[in-house]
This record gives structure tokens, C-alpha cells and sequence, in this order.
């Protein structure tokens, strides 16, 4: 038995009456002639392939992880090379071992048995057998067969060629399923006691994230420019759902990485209190625009430059320059508002710079009034002392 892991792009897809649907699980069980010992040529999937290949699929699908949790589309392959019990049975118990050792994150184990049944109608008595061979499910009277953990059935499926099954068979049979199955699922925690922490080395890694629906935008880009550049640089692939759920698909997890990291730098909102280093943008008479990530940018107000009185902006900024600047408030409306004298002791810009153009005169006297801290700075006036 085979599990193997792709991403959402390899779903099964289903055409009904009422619409398409997709598949993210599904077991596909292969009963070649020659596994019973039979001669004929090999054509497609009959009512045994089909059928048996349903109730082990069904066995299984009760334990698969939830998309959100495990964001891989896994298919399983059953190969039987011989048979004479229930191949349907070994497939479960396959099909569990193999998803544990891919790195599968199922709920349970999953074992199955075959109970078979042999009963004198006429006498009234039977016998209830366990794991039944081929012999026994073709003269027995009930093929019935067991599915589940070790909390619980998750499928069963049973044929018979009697009139009836009293209730009291039919506790005997579960009684005994339940001990065969858990003789069976003791078995296979010596070989495999959980599924594996880390995914196999063949599998690719699937990396989830999530965004705002409001940020989706910036990674798709005009007509999907900016994801397909991602793609190219990093040979990752991207799935971007309504939601915001984002998954990242790559064999190579430093690739992953770089276009986790491309996506976050996108998708980014500002944070109170949080340093940026920011690129200035504009600069105006009351402050300066500084971009503090692609997309987002937030004033520098004149009052929060340095310590000392700023007369012109632009003696302290030039567009292009990058600065460190600190959030210090986000309105309801998503104005950013940044300090960089935050970032500075008094004692690195407690001083203006000397003017280029100073003529060495007379200082005046006294000091000058610091104007408000308004937006727009409203004027001031120098008060002499």
C-alpha cells in the first residue's frame, strides 16, 4: 500500500447532475487475476475493485486530518499481490500504516477483520469465525467485515446467504471483530506507534499561512502579476483561497521560505510601537511621508523629528533618505503617525545643527516658544525674553 501527497491542484474532480465537487482523499485498490490465482486479461476496475476500494476508503476517511490542519490531497494505492482473506481488510490496515509513515497526521490508527459465519438452520446452532479465508467466505454464510479504532467502528460492510442475522450473532460477531481488531492494531503500533512528526522526504512541503481578504489583492497583483513573479523567483507554487488561507507548495523549504517571507512583506500592517526602517517619500511643510513597508506609509509630523525645534523640514530630510521611525499612533481610519526623536536620546539631537549660512552676529536673548504639535502645525510667533 502506497500513500501518496500532492497539493490542492491534484484533487479529484466529480461531475454530478447538480455540479462539480472535489476530492481531497481517495483509496484506489487494485485486484489483479493472478494475486487468486487466475489467468485473464487485465481490464479496468470491476465490482470488486470498486467495492472493495470503497469500504477501505471509507474505513480510512473517518481519520483524515481536516483541510485547514493538513493542507495536502492524499491519495493511497492498494496493490494485491496475493490473496485468501479479506484484501479489503489488509488495505485499511495498509492504508493507515502508510499515511503514518508519510507524515499524516490521522486521528487513529485504523485496522479491519473479516467475521465469517457458519449456521445449521435447521439446529439452530452457528459459529462466529474470525479473519475468515477464501474457503470459508465461499462456503460460509456471512462475509462481514469490520473497520475501525480502537475507539470505534468508522466501517462495516456484510454480506450473507441466509434468511436472517438474530441479534444475537450479531453481538457475537462485533464482539469478536473487537478483539480481532485490537489484536490487529497491537501489532501495528510495534511497527508504527503514531504517524511520523516530519513529513517524508518525497513529500512536498505545504507551508499554510493566512492574510487579510483586504491584502489579497496585493499578492495576486493587476491580472496576477505579482504571485506569478513570486513563482518565478522562488519555483514555489501558490494557492490563494477567498478566506485568506495561503498555501505555499515547494520540495525546497528555503525556496518556501522566500516566498513565505515575499507574501508577509506584502501583506504587512503596521504595528503600535514597532521600529521601521522607513524610506522618505514626500516632504511637506508640516512633516514628511515615510514609507514603512510596500504600500503602507505614515507621517513623520515636523514636532517628532528631533528634539529640538525643526524651522525646515527638509534641513533634516531628503526624499529618498531611509530613517528609523517608530509608530506611535494608528487612528480608527488607518493614519499612521511616527516619531523618530522617539528613537533618539536628548543627547544625540538635543541640538540643532549650526546653519550654513550663519553670520556669526549676536545670538538674541531669551528663547523662542515651541509651536503645537498640531496637524497641520498651526503658526507660531518667537517670544522674546
Amino acid at each position: 500500500v502506497t500513500a501518496t501527497l500532492g497539493t490542492s491542484d491534484d484533487q479529484q474532480k466529480i461531475e454530478m447532475v447538480d455540479g462539480e465537487t472535489w476530492k481531497r482523499f481517495m483509496l484506489h485498490y487494485n485486484f489483479p487475476p493472478f494475486s487468486v490465482g487466475e489467468v485473464k486479461p487485465m481490464r479496468g476496475p470491476g465490482r470488486r475493485e470498486i467495492g472493495h476500494g470503497a469500504l477501505a476508503e471509507r474505513a480510512l476517511a473517518a481519520v483524515m486530518p481536516s483541510e485547514a490542519d493538513f493542507a495536502y490531497t492524499v491519495r493511497i494505492v492498494s496493490d494485491i499481490l496475493e490473496s485468501n482473506g479479506s484484501s479489503s481488510m489488509a488495505s485499511v490496515c495498509g492504508g493507515s500504516l502508510s499515511m503514518m509513515d508519510a507524515g499524516v497526521p490521522i486521528k487513529a490508527p485504523v485496522a479491519g477483520v473479516a467475521m465469517g459465519l457458519i449456521v445449521d438452520e435447521a439446529s439452530g446452532k452457528y459459529a462466529v469465525l474470525s479473519d475468515i479465508a477464501g474457503a470459508e467466505d465461499h462456503f460460509g454464510d456471512m462475509d462481514f467485515k469490520v473497520a475501525g479504532t480502537a475507539n470505534g467502528i468508522t466501517a462495516l460492510q456484510m454480506d450473507i446467504k441466509v434468511t436472517g442475522i438474530s441479534p444475537e450473532v450479531m453481538r457475537a460477531a462485533l464482539t469478536q471483530a473487537r478483539a480481532g481488531r485490537m489484536h490487529i492494531l497491537g501489532i501495528m503500533e510495534t511497527a508504527l506507534p503514531s504517524a511520523r512528526t516530519s513529513m517524508s522526504a518525497y513529500a512536498p512541503r505545504i507551508v499554510t499561512i493566512r492574510i487579510p481578504v483586504d491584502k489579497i489583492r496585493d499578492v495576486i497583483g493587476p491580472g496576477g502579476k505579482m504571485i506569478r513573479s513570486i513563482i518565478e523567483r522562488t519555483g514555489v507554487k501558490i494557492e490563494v483561497q477567498d478566506d485568506g488561507q495561503v498555501n505555499v507548495a515547494s520540495a525546497d523549504e528555503s525556496a518556501a521560505a522566500k516566498a513565505i517571507g515575499i507574501i508577509q512583506e506584502l501583506t504587512a500592517t503596521a504595528e503600535l510601537n514597532k521600529t521601521y526602517l522607513g524610506k522618505v517619500q514626500r516632504i511637506t511643510d508640516f512633516g514628511a511621508f515615510i514609507e514603512i513597508m510596500p504600500g503602507t506609509d505614515g507621517l513623520l509630523h515636523v514636532s517628532e523629528i528631533a528634539h529640538y525645534r525643526v524651522k525646515d523640514v527638509r534641513d533634516e530630510l531628503k526624499e529618498g533618505q531611509q530613517v528609523l521611525v517608530k509608530v506611535i499612533n494608528i487612528d480608527p481610519t488607518g493614519k499612521i503617525r511616527l516619531s523618530r526623536k522617539a528613537l533618539i536620546s536628548p543627547e544625540e539631537g538635543g541640538a540643532p545643527p549650526a546653519s550654513s549660512d550663519d553670520s556669526g552676529g549676536d545670538a538674541p536673548s531669551g528663547r523662542e516658544r515651541s509651536c503645537e504639535e498640531s496637524f497641520p502645525p498651526t503658526p507660531c510667533a518667537p517670544i522674546r525674553m
